[in-house]
């Protein structure tokens, strides 16, 4: 058979992708999409040499793949050539599971080892392989797989009609799966496992239907017709409804009917109900909680019940709950940051001030939100100098040679900003800090703000911070923060969690440009500034945008008390949700951060305070500490 030759690939600086070619490059990216293979070759032959060849045989190669003639010699001979490259992983992914699908196991086998990127589809491919191997650890890990309410692939079926087959899957898994699709809300994936219940035990889909169009009046209806298991699970299903839409009334509607269930039922209802409650910051939560145990000892609550159970005893600042909470979370879930920095908190609190000090000590060497607390709370100097170590030019060099780098910069500067992290991302999957904070440069150089900040994150003993916290577009920000009477370090931590200094940055719900502002907010600040060209368009100018962005920040500040918790709170979620998210008493700030019932707020103000303070460093300014920064949070007027 003829082997296909791919060319060599030049490794050019990519300041000399030429305009034509990078319109090239597009063209036949559009090509492939569109499954024009002769259009696709026409375009291929005009990019020989350019850094970003291998997407031309990459292309080619896989609108050929899955055609019953595919040559697999040139397959083979394209996961050589490039050979530990994104595009050879990329089309190995691919080519398993054409074989999969065509039940090609011993190839298959052959080269699923190699791969590094895989999915659920290639997971329940390899476990069909095994078992057709007659591997008895296959079925133990199909069994694992069963355990979410998540939609798997449909290639996974018949994993789990092996399951049943061999009587690993017992009608009490069945009920197990459903409960957990019916709290992620996946209908149609409740309808996919009803299938593997027995005749006389399977849901009624039509009633499935009436609960998710009006769960309260199928409860009128049928509360007084549960006679069945699958009676009970769909009422328990409208229920969980009832409770998303309406915590009082659920709460009273389950005190009418709750004696027709089991105590296991009972325990499982009172769980869901206590952990909506806790995401309300309803101060029933621990009450519900206890209630929850009380009925049923032998159902324990899940993780994700316990942190919520965790965090309304922080509000309550019932300790002796914080740390019985914490310890009884699985052991990976106890070693999360933030669980650890809490339990230390309980223990000192208690007394047990050496097993306290210890956990500090240990999280006092991570540089984020409770790295700085526990630094804090051991009285190390948060303003202390920053050992930041610079990468040497020539690692540089070194590292901007890759082939993996260079694609990366080339598919930036064409915009394929997607493409382009992929690329960066795997060619920095084994970087060692030294290599992580040469290709950090290497993306500051290039105004690649967003992967200098992502790739020097990673760092574990090496770190940059000036790599870690950039500073872009500082003399315009400056005059801005002067008339706004601002804190600089306060507007980046903010721009570097909102956009990573992506310009046009622009989020699916709308948000726009550095300060990833939504368009009414836009239109309302140019409006109180009497901006009379305002256009939509203009918003992410990164002036224009800077200008908005600080104004509403001051805002919010202003409207909160200059307290910068509450207006991070503000900016992400809304000043109305910030204001509702305080306590009837004074709240240590860490703690109204660490209860946002919004995880991605939560998460967000978390890492926009903690980055204030890094950027006060970074930026020479009398800092204060994460905890004055973080302040204590007045009561909520009644």
């Amino acid at each position: 058979m003829k082997k296909v030759f791919f060319g060599l690939l030049l490794l050019i600086n990519v300041e000399t992708l030429a305009a034509n070619q990078g319109s090239d490059f597009i063209a036949m990216r559009q090509a492939f999409q569109s499954g024009d293979a002769v259009r696709l070759a026409n375009y291929a032959k005009r990019l020989q040499g350019n850094v970003l060849e291998p997407y031309a045989a990459y292309y080619q190669l896989r609108l050929q793949l899955g055609n019953p003639d595919t040559d697999i010699s040139r397959i083979k001979d394209f996961l050589s050539y490039y050979k530990d490259s994104l595009l050879s992983d990329t089309m190995r992914g691919q080519w398993l599971k054409t074989l999969g699908k065509k039940q090609e196991w011993e190839l298959f086998a052959a080269e699923y080892s190699a791969l590094v990127n895989k999915d659920d589809e290639l997971t329940c491919y390899s476990l069909q392989q095994r078992l057709s191997v007659n591997d008895d650890d296959a079925l133990k890990e199909a069994r694992l797989l069963w355990f979410n309410g998540k939609t798997l692939p449909k290639n996974c079926t018949s994993l789990f009609n092996e399951l049943v087959t061999a009587k690993l899957l017992s009608t009490d898994d069945v009920w197990l799966r459903l409960r957990l699709a019916f709290e992620a809300g996946e209908i149609e994936t409740v309808k996919r496992i009803n299938r593997y219940l027995p005749n006389y035990q399977e849901l009624n889909e039509k009633a499935l239907n009436a609960v998710s169009n009006s769960p309260l009046s199928y409860l009128n209806r049928y509360r007084d017709k549960i006679e069945t298991r699958a009676d009970r699970e769909i009422i328990l299903f409208a229920m969980l409804q009832l409770l998303h839409n309406n915590l009082d009334q659920a709460y009273a509607y389950w005190l009418e009917i709750h004696e027709q269930f089991s105590q296991a039922d009972r325990s499982y209802f009172m769980g869901q109900l206590a952990s909506k409650a806790a995401k309300k910051l309803d101060p029933r939560a621990l009450d519900w909680f206890i209630e929850a145990a009380n009925i049923d000892k032998l159902s324990p609550l899940s993780d994700t019940q316990l942190s919520w159970k965790t965090r309304a005893a922080l509000r309550a600042e019932d300790w002796t709950t914080v740390l019985e909470s914490i310890e009884a979370m699985s052991v990976p879930e106890q070693k999360v940051a933030a669980w650890l920095y809490w339990k230390a908190r309980a223990l000192k609190v208690q007394g047990n001030t050496i097993e306290s000090d210890a956990i500090l000590t240990s999280l006092s060497t991570e540089h984020h939100f409770y790295g700085l607390l526990a630094r804090e709370d051991l009285d190390i100097l948060a303003n202390e100098p920053i050992n930041s170590y610079k990468v040497e030019a020539e690692q540089v060099s070194l590292v901007q040679q890759m082939p993996g780098i260079q694609r990366a910069l080339a598919l930036y500067k064409l915009n394929l900003r997607i493409e382009a992290i992929r690329e960066w991302t795997w060619a920095i999957r084994e970087f060692n800090d030294k290599q992580l904070l040469a290709a950090a440069e290497i993306a500051r150089l290039n105004g690649i703000y967003d992967r200098a900040i992502n790739i020097a994150d990673k760092t574990l003993k090496e770190h940059d911070f000036n790599l870690r916290y950039p500073a872009p577009h500082r003399e315009s920000l400056g005059k801005i923060l002067k008339k706004r009477e601002l804190d600089e370090a306060l507007v980046y931590g903010l721009i570097r969690q909102e956009s990573r200094f992506i310009d046009n940055a622009k989020s699916t719900a709308g948000a726009m440009g550095l300060m990833q502002l939504m368009p009414t907010t836009a239109k309302w600040v140019a409006k109180k500034l009497g901006m009379s060209n305002y256009r939509q368009a203009t918003a992410t100018e990164v002036d224009i945008n800077l200008i908005l962005g600080t104004y509403y920040l001051k805002h919010v500040l202003t409207l909160l008390d200059n307290q910068p918790l509450l207006a991070s709170a503000a900016y992400n979620a809304g000043p109305r949700r910030a204001q509702q998210w305080r306590d009837l008493k004074p709240l240590e700030g860490a703690i109204y951060a660490e209860t946002i019932p919004f995880s991605e707020t939560r998460d967000y103000v978390k890492k926009v305070m903690s980055n204030s303070v890094y950027y006060a460093r970074t930026l020479g300014h009398q800092t204060k500490t994460l905890k004055e920064r973080l302040g204590i949070i007045s009561p909520k007027i009644r």
